[in-house]
């Protein structure tokens, strides 16, 4: 059972961590915030400024409570719905491969279900889930993941996506 947790940690901290990693990059990287707005606006979001601080904020905190295994299934749904939005505006018109030049949708996916499949399985005894004795697992914590993730997913889209139509 160490192996499993080791193994659940180590995919909670590195996924957890790396999507928070780019949520400060959409706050401090390259252009900062004002940047991120500019790059919302080109995909089409009906409120850029907005949208760009609230994913921001959702990937550092939903990717923190994820890598610290606290309320897990609520974390992965966040995560899930922050990858599915990118594949919608960004990634599925570019293919598959995220090595094409924009990047296709591969990885957005990979994280998504790696998220999936950690509040599925619950995460571990080395998470603050355990030591609160929160008990996420199993069917319930995959329909929490996957139903609320794609639901709030699909619930921004239909808000506030709002792509120029293709020539």
């Amino acid at each position: 059972m160490q192996q499993a947790n080791f193994a659940l940690l180590l995919l909670r901290i590195t996924f957890g961590l790396f999507v928070a990693a780019h949520g400060v990059n959409k706050i401090f990287g390259g252009n900062g915030l004002a940047g991120t707005t500019r790059w919302f606006t080109f995909i089409g979001m009906k409120w850029p400024a907005w949208q760009a601080r609230i994913a921001a904020a959702t990937e550092i905190g939903a990717g923190a409570m994820f890598a610290a295994g606290l309320l897990t299934p609520l974390a992965a749904a966040a995560l899930i719905a922050v990858m599915v939005v990118a594949i919608v505006t960004v990634h599925a018109k570019v293919g598959f491969f995220v090595f094409k030049p924009d990047q296709g949708w591969e990885y957005c996916a990979s994280i998504a279900i790696a998220v999936f499949a950690v509040a599925t399985i619950g995460p571990g005894e080395w998470s603050i889930d355990h030591a609160f004795d929160i008990s996420f697992s199993g069917w319930s914590a995959a329909l929490i993941a996957a139903g609320v993730g794609l639901v709030g997913a699909f619930a921004q889209l239909a808000v506030s996506y709002r792509p120029e139509p293709r020539a």
